[in-house]
């Protein structure tokens, strides 16, 4: 897994540019005024970087060390600061009630078997009234191909990501189909879902 990322994020341009998610910036009223913000499996940073102008004391989480390094580099560039650790998410010691934000952006690399325990550890990784912001591919981007996992079982529904995460309040959730640009890793018309939920 490592070695595909590190080769997928070996170029000088940024794979899925510069600029945050847009459906983590569409949130931006909802963001907390100050705190701590986990960015998971982050890449090459953007979001991050984002959420750290926004504010935020922000870890940026990823499996791949070329990522973090463009990640460092492009927090150097939009003058910000971002911690950075490399882990693999599902072997992480995931800590309790230590971030009151989770930007989960396209994170599918988990299957069926694994992803409610995954699921599981990012709320009990959430301090209470801590927000998660999720978005990912649904089964439909498979006809699409324009970026995500090609393997159905780590993609979601709607009704999925309600259930994983029923114990929580969830102030949004939708699934829609919308065209992407973010760099040439998401680039077209996409089937997305995503979600926005706080901890009780």
């Amino acid at each position: 897994m490592k070695e595909f990322w590190n080769e997928r994020y070996a170029t000088e341009e940024y794979v899925f540019g510069a600029a945050p998610n847009t459906f983590l910036a569409s949130q931006e009223h909802r963001l907390p005024p100050a705190g701590s913000a986990l960015a998971v499996a982050d890449g090459e940073g953007r979001n991050a970087v984002w959420l750290a102008k926004h504010g935020l004391d922000v870890l940026s989480l990823d499996i791949s060390p070329v990522a973090q390094e463009k990640a460092r580099a492009l927090a150097v560039r939009e003058g910000v600061a971002i911690s950075t650790e490399l882990a693999d998410i599902l072997t992480w010691p995931w800590e309790t009630q230590r971030f009151d934000l989770i930007a989960a952006i396209f994170v599918q690399v988990v299957g069926s078997a694994e992803r409610p325990v995954f699921h599981r550890r990012i709320q009990a990784a959430l301090k209470p009234g801590g927000l998660l912001i999720l978005q990912g591919y649904t089964p439909k981007q498979l006809e699409y191909k324009t970026g995500g996992p090609s393997n159905v079982d780590n993609l979601y529904t709607a009704d999925m990501l309600a259930a994983d995460f029923a114990a929580m309040e969830i102030l949004h959730l939708r699934e829609h189909e919308d065209i992407m640009r973010e760099g040439k890793g998401h680039n077209g018309m996409s089937a997305l879902v995503d979600i926005v939920a706080r901890k009780q």
